[in-house]
């Protein structure tokens, strides 16, 4: 079986990368494979990014605020290109009162400071869209 192909990403002006990196780093060290690529990716630089590297889940780390516009514009973006079986997820500093608007949008889950590393790479093992061949 191959292993789970991970795209981590930075959409927006976010310019830290460090709380992306310790979680490509976790996810790697968990046996999958990870693509990052790197900060201030657009929407739909992610989604380009994420179907030529035939990727089984879209990771998005955002502090800057925009969650609310970028993180589902991710999701229609997938949607239009028929790439909609790609899990997204998403993390970082997200007020709680926003995670119900995004999961609704399509966001499968949401991580928040201080989530282990292991609750993230449970729920991606638990909840891939795709069958691993």
């Amino acid at each position: 079986m191959r292993p789970i192909r991970v795209l981590v990403a930075k959409p927006g002006l976010d310019g830290h990368d460090r709380g992306a990196k310790v979680i490509a780093r976790a996810l790697r060290d968990a046996g999958m494979e990870v693509i990052y690529t790197g900060l201030r990716q657009t929407p739909y630089q992610i989604v380009q990014a994420a179907i030529q590297e035939d990727v089984d889940v879209v990771a998005m780390s955002i502090l800057s605020g925009a969650h609310n516009h970028l993180l589902p514009k991710v999701v229609e973006l997938l949607k239009s290109e028929e790439a909609d079986d790609i899990l997204v997820i998403g993390g970082g500093v997200i007020p709680e009162e926003d995670i119900p608007f995004l999961k609704e949008k399509g966001i499968a889950e949401i991580f928040t400071p201080g989530t282990p590393t292991t609750v993230t790479i449970k729920f991606i093992k638990e909840n891939l869209k795709r069958e691993l061949a």
